[in-house]
């Protein structure tokens, strides 16, 4: 069977590599039809050489092209909805509706269209003008970025059409995606879209390619290769490890989101006055979309009592009568499995699932298990193991200084999340959790559950290690996510009119606020 081309420098083409794949749809466990080529490293070489030429290219382009890109592609995107989410359904599982038309497409042409409106006022760029040393400094495109896109998420995480790509191309940088098996087709129809969107705005050829699969050993080399400006990747700890060792050897930046399980403390007062609405929240956030979030509530922590018991056994029985979702693949259901085999071996206990729910599907059965603080404390990194799917841990603390104990011990997260009583019963408890708690979660949250990630100039999508590779970027949230695809650049008695545009005495935008002297400004120099 032949394979589908690749997209190298503005061309569809054969792939000149030997090995192919095929997907498959995890609701029935039938390969699909489409071959996909995986790409040798001469291959790989071309798309980093096509990216280098383009970036010299662009760099001397109007920041209007980049918006002009993000926002035809955009438009180009919603002409071809049905078909996209059809591909991305049949690869994923996922419903069509809610799910992926009407929740992730929304999302993905969302912060498309936010990072263009970002592009084009460059307020991602933070210009700082001294005028008193003549010192002038922005932020400004690193260069060629390669996308890793994840299995969960084959629209708005997409390497050619989610956040980190919106993202790069935004700060003026082309991207090199590197597409995931799990999905594509979709990553296809996408690259079809985006290459037609970049003729019709004038961009270089080799501005957007696609590779849909190379081997490990070749992944590692393009994240460390010399003429590589940046990474962004999603996905699992142990392969984004390897490509971050890789990535430091060869001195390139690369943005991880790695793994969280996004611990909950849902303090006495709490579960005492809105018992059941807790539980129903707790549930549908599990359990939506089989539990494949990077956001999912993995763990749980409760203090002990007759309230927590009573919730350990609503969430149990909601388990029990939820019917177990579709998983991505068999991959991932083996995954799940190892996670909470992994959580058992360090004493905990299954209160329900914990077995294969379907076997003409990617599936496992709604799993709820239980261990007690002290033994939580005893060994942490065993009992936070990542159960990537629909499972998760309750952790029952005997005492206050247990549950607090217990916030000491976790590892880097996403997001942590306090569930308190409205009256102020629990204030007390709170700011001994919170103020440790934040030392550890990217995101603070209160009172609901961690699953929604707004694309939000105030978002945190990050977090310490292992969450991400590094604390002090999102993968959310413009503009902050795009500064992660750029270097500083600094311009020393430049004479004004070889200054970039938003460095010059004359502010070119007048929603732009500049660091004039210290001070926060959409003036111009005087």
């Amino acid at each position: 069977m032949t394979s589908q081309p690749v997209l190298i420098n503005g061309q569809w083409r054969a792939s000149t590599g030997t090995e192919t794949f095929q997907a498959i749809n995890p609701a029935t466990k039938e390969t699909l039809s489409e071959v996909y080529p995986v790409s040798p490293w001469s291959e790989v070489e071309e798309v980093i050489d096509a990216a280098v030429a383009a970036f010299k290219t662009v760099r001397s382009y109007p920041v209007g092209r980049f918006a002009d890109f993000l926002e035809a592609y955009a438009a180009k995107i919603e002409l071809k909805i049905d078909e996209i989410v059809e591909a991305a359904h049949l690869e994923t599982g996922y419903p069509i509706s809610p799910r992926l038309k009407d929740g992730e497409m929304v999302r993905t042409l969302d912060q498309l269209r936010q990072a263009a409106d970002a592009a084009r006022n460059q307020t991602w760029s933070l210009p700082t003008i001294d005028t008193k040393t003549n010192i002038r400094s922005m932020l400004g495109p690193i260069g060629p970025v390669a996308v890793f896109g994840p299995n969960n998420f084959p629209l708005a995480f997409n390497s050619i059409s989610g956040g980190d790509f919106a993202a790069a191309v935004a700060a003026g940088n082309p991207v090199i995606a590197k597409g995931h098996p799990s999905h594509p087709r979709t990553t296809q129809l996408f690259a079809e879209i985006a290459q037609a969107s970049c003729e019709r705005s004038g961009m270089p050829a080799g501005f957007i390619q696609l590779i849909y699969r190379t081997s490990h050993e070749d992944g590692a080399k393009l994240v460390a290769h010399p003429k590589l400006g940046a990474s962004g990747y999603t996905g699992s700890r142990h392969a984004g490890l390897v490509l971050k060792e890789a990535a430091d050897r060869g001195g390139n930046p690369i943005y991880l989101e790695l793994s969280s399980i996004n611990p909950v403390f849902i303090l006495p007062g709490a579960l005492e006055e809105r018992f059941s609405e807790i539980v129903d929240e707790f549930t549908g956030s599990c359990l939506m979309g089989t539990g494949q979030f990077c956001t999912n509530p993995g763990l749980v922590v409760v203090k002990a009592g007759d309230a927590a018991e009573e919730f350990i056994n609503a969430v149990a029985a909601k388990f029990k009568a939820t019917p177990a979702g579709t998983l991505l693949g068999e991959g991932v259901a083996r995954s799940l499995r190892a996670g909470i085999v992994a959580i058992q071996q360090t004493g905990a206990q299954v209160v329900t699932g914990n077995e294969p729910a379907d076997a003409n599907r990617c599936s496992y059965a709604n799993t709820l298990l239980r261990a007690t603080g002290k033994s939580f404390i005893e060994n942490p990194a065993g009992h936070q193991e990542e159960a990537f799917g629909n499972a998760s841990l309750i952790v029952v603390a005997d005492s206050d200084e247990e549950m607090l104990a217990i916030a000491e011990q976790l590892e880097g997260n996403l997001t942590g999340c306090i569930y308190s009583n409205t009256e102020g019963t629990d204030d007390a408890l709170y700011d001994s959790i919170a103020e440790e708690l934040r030392r550890h979660v990217g995101r603070l949250i209160n009172d609901k559950m961690p699953t929604g990630v707004a694309v939000s100039p105030a978002m945190n999508h990050g977090g310490p290690y292992p969450a991400t590779g590094h604390p002090g970027f999102t993968a959310v949230g413009i503009p902050a996510s795009i500064r992660r695809f750029a270097s500083l650049e600094c311009y020393d008695n430049v004479r004004l009119h070889r200054l970039p545009e938003v460095l010059r005495d004359e502010n070119p935008h007048e929603s732009l606020h500049r660091d004039i002297d210290g001070i926060m400004t959409t003036d111009d120099v005087k």
